[in-house]
């Protein structure tokens, strides 16, 4: 089921989820890496927000 974009509340900005396209495309084009690399990171690491964005910097770190 999609997310309901109208109702908005603090209760899941510390999450990614990947079942949804433009959270993940959204949190790619953030960090500057793919969305499949962001699928697989939540895969490895779970969806919390703060850990996926340390995980993305590592990959990104790598780019250069």
């Amino acid at each position: 089921m999609a997310d309901v974009k109208t109702k908005r509340d603090f209760r899941d900005r510390d999450r990614v989820s990947a079942d949804e396209d433009y959270e993940v495309r959204y949190f790619a084009k953030q960090h500057r890496i793919t969305p499949e690399q962001v699928r697989e990171l939540i895969s490895e690491h779970g969806n919390e927000r703060k850990i996926l964005q340390r995980e993305a910097r590592k990959l990104g770190d790598k780019a250069f």
